[in-house]
């Protein structure tokens, strides 16, 4: 009993020793933790101010040689995308995961982005079918002018600014989704990878499906790979449905040059696909990480 009993009261006042020591933590330092930086620029093609968060990678220098990708982000706010995207970016771009290439994020602010993201119709009777009514949409039809403020305004401020390699990588979801598409059969040459998300392509009643097989008529100077990542279909058939379309139709029609993946996630509702489809979109177009080489 006294060989059981001994150590118990030694562990006991080891204890009541390091109770009575304790003491409330002091703060020796506060500094934030900085993760991108904010820049508001004028643009005279879209005729306001716009917001750009713009995220460096570990070891930016500017006076470097060192070119890095680009990667665009529509819906790319502070509130919005920018910061649970670049966590998965610069999660894959560690050096003991290499998956993928060292990049500069730039996200995009929305100021309207019902207005920017959707191209011109005559009318909006088919919003109804999606649960929308009319005056939910009192300005749209801006995709072309947000579309000549990416080629035009942004690209080059971006390449002016930051060491840039050339390689662009554009990311939508939703109706940041139609607008990828559009750029992906309008005007390709822009990106070199695609990753679009439950795209909101019954707008326009499906008219830019239809146009697809004749936009992927022009022929590719360059290499392109396209991400589509489905939410389940129990819970929006409409665009599940637009997603399998929109796989197909590439696939047919989008020629040798261009590579697609498509990627069904069940789990996943409209709300919530984003995030595990960009992280899959990784693991698709980059599919090896260091010790996989």
């Amino acid at each position: 009993m006294k060989r059981i009993l001994m150590p118990l009261v030694l562990v006991a006042a080891l204890t009541t020793g390091y109770a009575q020591k304790a003491q409330p933590l002091k703060v020796i330092n506060t500094k934030p933790l900085v993760l991108a930086t904010t820049e508001e620029v004028q643009s005279a093609v879209l005729g306001e101010k716009r917001v750009l968060n713009i995220y460096l990678p570990e070891g930016y220098k500017k006076e470097d040689t060192t070119k890095y990708p680009v990667v665009y982000l529509l819906d790319g706010g502070a509130e919005e995308d920018f910061v649970h995207v670049v966590g998965l970016i610069r999660y894959n771009t560690q050096p003991w995961i290499n998956r993928f290439p060292r990049s500069i994020v730039v996200g995009i602010e929305n100021t309207n982005r019902r207005k920017d993201f959707t191209f011109a119709v005559p009318n909006l009777d088919f919003v109804t079918r999606i649960g929308y009514k009319p005056e939910h949409f009192p300005a749209y039809g801006g995709s072309a002018r947000f579309i000549s403020f990416l080629k035009e305004e942004l690209q080059p401020y971006i390449n002016s600014h930051y060491n840039t390699s050339g390689q662009r990588t554009i990311i939508g979801e939703s109706l940041a989704g139609l607008m990828a598409t559009e750029i992906l059969l309008k005007h390709r040459e822009l990106f070199d990878n695609y990753i679009i998300m439950s795209p909101s392509l019954w707008w326009g009643k499906e008219s830019l499906l239809a146009e697809a097989p004749a936009l992927l008529k022009k022929s590719l100077d360059k290499d392109i790979k396209v991400y589509i990542g489905a939410c389940s279909k129990d819970e929006d058939k409409i665009m599940y449905d637009d997603a399998v379309a929109l796989d197909e139709t590439l696939k047919k029609y989008g020629g040798s040059r261009m590579k697609v993946y498509y990627d069904y996630l069940p789990g996943e509702i409209h709300a919530t696909i984003i995030h595990q489809a960009v992280y899959s979109a990784f693991r698709l177009l980059y599919p090896h990480t260091e010790t996989q080489y």
